[in-house]
């Protein structure tokens, strides 16, 4: 089976289920243990325990690559990210998380954890990615009306049902006749689409205008595609690359948000970590300002928090291709020959968590603090630096992401404005005290993730949390 196809991706888990079923052993085997998305998250690094540093999963396919046109974009979208457009992600970020807080904390629990920062991430990218403010609304207050609402939503189906858009293709599923579902689907890409077209048309009066256009993404694309006929960005090359930015800058930072305040929501003794790292940044910054240059390098236990959350929960596992000729792979003293046109992907899970690179006493157990090293000469602590190859949420080389430090910024800022200002902890259900509601949390987090399109929490209506205000390091009660 090809894993790339569309739809073999519909049918994947169904197709594994059914002969898993089969008798007497049957359905336990190599095509059931790797032939469905998300395996590798669910078998870490055993099966490379068991086969070595490299194994060899042979599926019919093949990948094309342009090698200029994607040389060309890639120069003007990395263009696009830096240090001016990252304060305008601090200073949004930073904003959307106090109103995300003030809504959680206005509540006795939250169940809409995920739901929210997949808004806060929509409205940052929105602000610092097309120039278009929302303010923050969280699950229970979105109008179905509004525009931030009918963005939030397109996004959200096409996301979610992108796989079922690849299989029947946009004009099969507008036919009227056609379940809800795929209906809606189609509603939603031409919503997406009339939003695209006029942010789009918003930055070229802007650009055109005497007034200075602000330097988002959008912004950029824009600037570039006016700048050369030759080297420039065409009208169709900019709506994919405003896709590409919705669909990479959005959901994994969501997900992996929600991923860490549910693993905080566990860890009270992590957050009272992180929060005395914030505390001590703030004392000594003018807050008046967004000082994200005089903030955001210090927060290194933030940071900590998104590099350790991303070890054990990457968002999709990137893949290489060896183009159009063979390429050499040395695994250990041997030399292997890869023939051209061939897709390899990393066993990102399994390297992030063998305990050749992560130690053999506790490689799968969540702790931020494994990043943090103190410099004894000047009591400074910095970040780690992983043994090359062994930690690669962003992949690495040419082909790595662009908008890390976007991702990076934002996380930051989000989880410093949450812990500075208050606390979270899980709601105990009935006859349950706090420590079982915390191992509760953490046995959702381990045993109820998986692959969607990415890596997600399959169920996080089921963590339930409640937020609480600080006042001079102390809970505030809501009565």
């Amino acid at each position: 089976m090809n894993p790339e196809s569309p739809i073999w991706m519909l049918f994947d888990k169904l197709a594994v289920g059914l002969v898993e079923r089969l008798p007497f052993g049957l359905g336990r085997n190599s095509f059931t243990r790797y032939n469905w998305r998300g395996w590798e998250f669910k078998d870490k690094h055993r099966s490379h325990v068991e086969l070595g540093d490299a194994f060899v999963i042979v599926t019919p396919g093949r990948n094309t690559v342009d090698g200029q046109a994607w040389q060309r974009q890639r120069k003007i979208t990395a263009s696009c990210f830096n240090e001016e457009n990252n304060e305008l992600v601090w200073e949004e970020s930073v904003r959307q998380a106090q109103a995300m807080l003030k809504y959680w904390c206005s509540r006795s629990s939250v169940k809409s954890v995920a739901d929210d920062v997949r808004t806060l991430s929509l409205n940052v990218l929105s602000s610092a990615g097309f120039g278009q403010s929302y303010p923050f609304a969280g699950l229970e207050q979105m109008s179905t009306g509004s525009t931030a609402s009918s963005y939030r939503k397109s996004l959200q189906l096409i996301l979610d049902d992108c796989i079922l858009l690849l299989v029947l293709g946009r004009r099969f599923i507008s036919f009227r006749w056609l379940p809800a579902k795929l209906r809606n689907l189609s509603q939603a890409v031409h919503a997406f689409e009339k939003h695209m077209v006029r942010a789009y048309e918003t930055e070229k009066t802007a650009i055109s205008s005497t007034n200075h256009a602000p330097n988002n993404l959008m912004t950029s694309l824009v600037r570039e595609s006016h700048a050369s006929t030759e080297t420039g960005l065409t009208e169709s090359e900019i709506y994919g690359n405003m896709f590409v930015f919705n669909f990479a800058g959005h959901d994994t930072t969501a997900h992996t948000l929600a991923f860490a305040v549910a693993l905080l929501s566990a860890h009270p003794h992590i957050q009272d970590w992180v929060s005395e790292e914030i505390n001590s940044t703030q004392d000594t910054v003018d807050t008046s300002h967004s000082n994200y240059n005089a903030r955001f390098p210090r927060l290194c236990r933030c940071l900590a928090v998104m590099y350790e959350t991303l070890r054990l929960y990457p968002e999709v596992p990137p893949a290489k291709v060896t183009g159009d000729g063979e390429r050499r792979l040395i695994v250990g003293k041997q030399e292997i020959l890869i023939p051209a046109n061939t897709v390899v992907i990393p066993s990102q899970i399994a390297t992030q968590t063998h305990p050749r690179y992560w130690g053999s006493e506790d490689p799968l157990v969540w702790r931020p603090d494994r990043w943090i090293t103190r410099d004894p000469g000047t009591n400074t602590e910095n970040m780690i630096a992983p043994v090359k190859g062994s930690y690669f949420p962003w992949a690495e080389g040419a082909r790595n992401c662009p908008g890390r430090k976007f991702a990076q910024v934002e996380f930051v800022a989000t989880i410093a404005t949450l812990l500075r200002h208050a606390r979270v902890e899980p709601k105990p259900r009935p006859g349950e005290d706090l420590e079982s509601a915390r191992r509760r949390i953490m046995h959702s987090v381990e045993n109820d993730s998986g692959s969607v399109l990415l890596l997600q929490l399959l169920h996080p209506e089921d963590i339930e949390v409640t937020w609480t205000y600080l006042k001079q390091g102390r809970r505030l009660s809501r009565e």
